[in-house]
């Protein structure tokens, strides 16, 4: 498992997981992501075929997850989370925002649907509401 640094210190609560293929995008959420209070990234996976196992194990409070990934796809990663873990919330943040696929995310339990070309920074403000409600 590929873990990265957190966020905060050790004392933080709400932990989130990435699920992204991009080295370049993993690396501007975690920026966007760094000034939130008591958040922290508990690690990453960048292939849908062991991001299930590498979530099951990390036991996040949140997932980021794109949906076009090797080795499967992000929609297959949704449906297993939503089965196993529906606790856990997943926001979907991809490239394919269309209606279909934001109606499919939603059926299958993503919290959240954002579109990468027009929402990205969106996405700090949603994971920041919610790290907020566990304080």
């Amino acid at each position: 498992m590929q873990t990265g640094p957190e966020t905060q210190g050790q004392g933080s609560t709400f932990k989130v997981f990435l699920v992204e293929d991009s080295a370049e995008i993993r690396e501007r959420l975690m920026v966007l992501l760094a000034p939130v209070a008591g958040l922290s990234l508990t690690g990453f996976a960048d292939r849908a075929d062991n991001a299930v196992s590498q979530i099951l194990a990390q036991r996040p409070d949140a997932v980021l997850l794109d949906l076009n990934l090797a080795g499967g796809s992000g929609i297959d990663v949704l449906r297993a989370l939503s089965e196993q873990v529906p606790e856990i919330d997943v926001f979907v943040l991809t490239n394919f925002a269309n209606a279909q696929y934001r109606r499919l995310c939603a059926g299958l339990g993503a919290r959240g649907f954002f579109d990468k070309s027009r929402e990205f920074e969106k996405v700090r403000d949603v994971i920041a509401e919610r790290a907020s409600q566990v304080h």
